[in-house]
């Protein structure tokens, strides 16, 4: 059975106060691997929260640290446990993107530029079938329904009354345009959009065409922060076989600037939503 506890943000936050362990103690990964006897890129992994961490290897690690205070060892300990727990997606099999799912979850808000489909958290089901079956034309309808199933759940902390997720979407013209599924398909999604956005934390915002060049060329990319301030924001890129997740600040701001930029280019809410309806009307013709 699937737990509340998010063991992504466990061994996320486990991570960052492990990393914050050996820096206190001035000593480097690499050299924390050859006192423990395994490689560094685990001890990478282990601090990046990208992989599972054992209580064993919680442990090993404040041995070296030589952390006296029981009290922060058993802490730690504890988190290792909860961090090996499942989470709801687990519920679902083998999702490829876990980790993201995991994030989303447990994040506060979310900012996400898509320059090609409508993201996934304001996906009709219609509509995130006909693009999973599209975008990978050699996966199994079960894989198809399974991924469909994992979407609709996500969009729960849209539609929660307890603790919605604040999600703000940039839109290039292109995702209004491109024909997913059918005409009668892509009118009812974007009558959706329309919908979602009038709620109070959903924002939807437009760059046409005409506006040319922008600073999202480069591709889709999604930013997340979280309501404990010990959680660094982070931006998330989606690939084809494997994702990236940008963590240090440089980075985040980098993309944060970027995002400003294309909000600042967009129509502005009110000009979205008229776009976005107009674009739907032209599908009913």
């Amino acid at each position: 059975m699937a737990s509340s506890v998010n063991p992504t943000v466990r061994r996320r936050r486990l991570g960052q106060e492990l990393r914050r362990l050996r820096e206190i103690k001035g000593m480097t990964a690499e050299e924390v691997a050859e006192r423990l006897l395994v490689s560094q890129s685990k001890i990478s992994r282990l601090e990046n929260g990208r992989r599972s961490i054992s209580q064993r290897d919680v442990r090993d690690l404040c041995g070296v640290y030589e952390v006296e205070d029981q009290r922060i060892v058993d802490s730690l300990m504890q988190m290792a446990k909860d961090s090996r727990q499942q989470g709801w997606w687990h519920a679902f099999g083998d999702v490829p993107y876990s980790v993201y799912i995991g994030l989303e979850t447990d994040a506060a808000s979310l900012r996400v530029y898509d320059p090609q489909v409508v993201p996934g958290l304001l996906q009709t089901r219609q509509y995130a079938e006909a693009l999973i079956a599209g975008a990978l034309p050699e996966t199994a309808q079960a894989e198809v329904e399974k991924r469909v199933q994992v979407r609709m759940r996500r969009q729960e902390r849209i539609s929660s009354t307890d603790n919605p997720l604040r999600l703000w979407t940039v839109l290039d013209e292109a995702a209004l345009r491109r024909v997913v599924g059918n005409r009668e398909l892509m009118r009812a999604q974007l009558e959706f959009l329309v919908e979602q956005s009038q709620l109070p934390h959903v924002t939807v915002q437009v760059i046409p065409f005409e506006m040319g060049a922008h600073p999202g060329l480069n591709g889709q990319y999604a930013i997340l922060e979280f309501p404990d301030a010990a959680d660094s924001s982070v931006v998330y890129i989606e690939g084809v076989t494997s994702d990236l997740y940008l963590e240090k600040p440089n980075d985040v701001q980098k993309y944060s600037v970027m995002y400003e930029h294309l909000r600042a280019q967009a129509l502005n809410v009110e000009q979205s939503r008229q776009f976005i309806a107009d674009a739907a009307k032209q599908y009913a013709r």
